[in-house]
């Protein structure tokens, strides 16, 4: 397999960003709930709703994307670098089925995707550049999080919207899938203050992405 040039991978990352927040993203998986995708019964209350969390699920895909693009650029090792660009292809999935939703609720992405993207990516070069064992243990700390955030949303989404419950629950699974596999890949436990910290950011991000 070729090495890919410095360019060639500056490149590979623009064209990835470039996809990600123009929303030419495609599953390679069958949407979950597809025969539910229409929201027919969803009354107005319940419609906005779901659209918010499902816009903010979707910034949640949108940041994936730039986490482990960083990630994989930055990777010391090849099996590391492997490890983040499958879990990248599994939160374009996600990416793909959430935009998906959201159009089926008549709603919109966060116009702060361009934002959310780069920031997202800063924050993956300087995991990846702090080592392999750490950039795991972030990725496995986020990946934590994501789904303690995805268990809530499905506390919050209403009972009869059956498409973004069974979305929400499947990206679930795949993110616990992905923290156990760094796990096994040797992680590196991050210390509590850092933690702290994302769990902050990721606070920030959320509440504004329910309205903007």
């Amino acid at each position: 397999m070729a090495t890919l040039s410095p360019l060639d991978n500056c490149i590979a990352a623009l064209d990835n960003a470039i996809r990600t927040v123009s929303g030419a993203a495609h599953a390679s998986r069958p949407t979950p709930g597809k025969a539910d995708l229409g929201a027919p019964g969803l009354p107005p209350d319940a419609r906005r709703l779901s659209g918010a969390l499902m816009r903010v699920n979707h910034v949640g895909e949108v940041c994936a994307q730039a986490l482990y693009e960083a990630q994989a650029l930055t990777a010391r090792s090849d099996a590391v670098r492997r490890q983040m660009e499958h879990a990248a292809r599994e939160e374009t999935d996600h990416l793909a089925w959430t935009a998906e939703r959201l159009e089926a609720l008549g709603d919109r992405p966060s116009l702060l995707n361009p934002v959310w993207y780069a920031g997202a990516f800063a924050i993956g070069l300087a995991a990846g550049r702090a080592g392999d064992r750490w950039s795991l243990g972030f990725l496995v700390e986020t990946e934590r999080q994501v789904e303690e955030h995805l268990a809530g949303h499905l506390d919050r989404l209403p009972s009869q919207d059956l498409a973004s419950r069974a979305i929400v629950s499947q990206m679930k699974t795949d993110e616990a899938g992905h923290a156990d596999a760094a796990l096994a890949a040797g992680a590196a436990p991050l210390p509590a203050p850092l933690r702290w910290l994302m769990r902050g950011a990721a606070k920030v991000m959320t509440t504004t992405a329910h309205y903007v």
